[in-house]
């Protein structure tokens, strides 16, 4: 007596061409997808830097200087006690906490700067000076920075 037996379940060949679509979809979805994230994140960073930049210019307004070098963007959470001290400090600060630029640093302040009053910038993806596309460096001196947000 024969039995035919009918087969159930995928061939390894099946599996292995239905795994290689999927890679193949998944690389070309990453592709369209990564330049979206990196221009994401460079607009994230210059909408922290506008807002930052907005509440050192508060700090001025009421203390009538930036806060210096030393002191930092600190000075925006916590009333610095170094000189020059601020004779107006709002209470609660100028911000509620300071944000880590989207790479995960911290956003770097000089004062004076070298490209007006004070320097306000992420060092980008590589997290150093200079560099191009996602690696360059975003400060309040960039021009595109209110056209771009």
């Amino acid at each position: 007596m024969k039995r035919n037996r009918k087969q159930t379940g995928f061939t390894l060949l099946e599996i292995m061409v239905v795994l290689v679509i999927i890679g193949i979809l998944a690389t070309a979805v990453m592709l369209n997808i990564g330049g979206d994230v990196d221009r994401a994140t460079i607009t994230r960073a210059k909408a922290d830097i506008s807002t930052l930049t907005t509440a050192l210019e508060r700090y001025k307004m009421d203390n009538f200087v930036y806060p210096s070098t030393e002191q930092g963007l600190p000075a925006l959470v916590r009333k610095p006690t170094s000189d020059p001290e601020p004779r107006n400090y709002k209470q609660g600060g100028y911000v509620n906490k300071l944000e880590k630029d989207p790479w995960g640093r911290d956003y770097q302040y000089v004062f004076p700067g070298e490209h007006g009053e004070f320097d306000l910038f992420s060092l980008g993806a590589d997290g150093q000076l200079g560099g191009d596309g996602a690696n360059q460096d975003i400060g309040n001196w960039d021009e595109n920075l209110e056209r771009d947000r």
